[in-house]
């Protein structure tokens, strides 16, 4: 499954003649959003067009490699429901990747391990599996980078059960990023104050907030 948030680029005519060249024929699905809505609108849409029983989440950049999505794969045992790759983990690694963007992404993830009271590592990893029910029934409202440790959070608070990978996030292979970094840490910072407001009194705020 792939999807084209609304590249301006040629990345649609690649991705058609990627699936028509495809050595198993009709197994590579395509979809496209007119315009750019986001990375977590582009994973809502391929979350909801996905028919497997186990769902595989990850960047076209290989910042994840996709050799290793067996070794995430055999991680999703009886009694997990989500496998998350954890280069935050004391055996992940990162190798080459901006220090801004460490920054962002590993104090995010300390927070959200102190405020959902969970042990992970690693809440900002896009490179994940997920049993289908889980994606049914977890909402997650970001249209931006936020939804990727929007969804984990509100799985964990669901009741799901999440397994590490540990790995190392690498440098991206090619391309450049989107993330505006400034609207990315204003979406994370409002959505943890909601988190520290379910805490401290629960119920009275939704744990899912609408953000970029």
């Amino acid at each position: 499954m792939l999807v084209d948030d609304g590249s301006a680029d040629r990345t649609w005519e690649r991705m058609t003649e990627l699936a028509e060249g495809a050595s198993l024929p009709g197994r590579v699905r395509l979809e496209r959003h007119e315009r750019n809505r986001g990375l977590g609108a582009a994973l809502r849409t391929g979350l909801a067009a996905a028919t497997g029983r186990v769902i595989v989440t990850t960047d076209s950049d290989a910042t994840y490699r996709f050799s290793e999505i067996p070794a995430l794969l055999e991680l999703l045992r009886p009694g997990i429901d989500i496998v998350t790759a954890s280069p935050y983990h004391p055996d992940g690694g990162v190798d080459g990747v901006a220090a801004y963007r460490l920054v962002l992404s590993r104090g995010s993830s300390l927070i959200y391990r102190l405020l959902v009271g969970s042990d992970l590592h690693t809440y900002t990893a896009l490179f994940r599996a997920y049993r289908r029910d889980v994606v049914r029934s977890v909402e997650f409202r970001a249209d931006g980078f936020l939804a990727v440790a929007e969804i984990l959070v509100n799985a964990i608070l669901a009741g799901y059960h999440v397994a590490e990978y540990p790995t190392v996030l690498h440098s991206r292979v090619a391309g450049v990023s989107k993330a505006k970094l400034a609207r990315t840490i204003r979406a994370h910072v409002r959505f943890q104050f909601g988190l520290l407001l379910h805490r401290i009194t629960p119920g009275s705020q939704k744990v899912s907030r609408k953000a970029a």
